[in-house]
């Protein structure tokens, strides 16, 4: 395999909601709710969206960007707590192409009552083409990934007001 094929990372976002653990899980668990929380950037128009959301459910949002490349995002839910816990596993497809594979963990805590500290991680492989003279570089992916990361959980915020 050639160097800078695969390239792994991990990042954590912690976020205090203004919510009950209940709402802020609901939040997640509900496709209406989903669906507007979700996407990462403004601009980007849901073509289609589904969330199945139990163990072994799948959940996939085809984005299209002002350019008109198409992102997609297709999960499964590997376990799910309610109100302590999801996990699940998805991949990331740009025009196509598998770009990355993640592994992801929402933690709900309630340190105090009517807010909730969310935790979510994500496990991170960014996939090269081998044949392809462009690599990723790391930190830009990663920020970027946080980025729209981010701007999705200001979202899920908003949802609470």
């Amino acid at each position: 395999m050639k160097e800078g094929q695969v390239t792994h990372s991990t990042f954590t976002i912690e976020r205090i909601l203004p919510a009950s653990k209940e709402r802020s899980f609901a939040a997640w668990a509900n496709a209406d709710s989903k669906r507007r929380w979700f996407a990462c950037h403004d601009d980007w128009k849901t073509v289609e969206f589904n969330l199945d959301f139990k163990v072994g459910g799948k959940e996939s949002n085809l984005v299209v960007t002002p350019s008109g490349s198409r992102h997609v995002f297709d999960a499964t839910f590997y376990d799910i707590i309610p109100n302590e816990r999801i996990v699940y596993a998805f991949g990331m497809y740009v025009n196509d192409i598998r770009i990355s594979v993640s592994l992801v963990t929402v933690l709900f805590e309630s340190p105090v009552v009517g807010r909730t500290k969310m935790l979510f991680t994500e496990q991170i492989i960014l996939l090269n083409d081998p044949d392809s003279k462009n690599v990723f570089n790391l930190d830009e992916e990663v920020r970027g990934r946080v980025e729209g990361t981010n701007a999705g959980f200001d979202r899920l915020e908003k949802e609470f007001s």
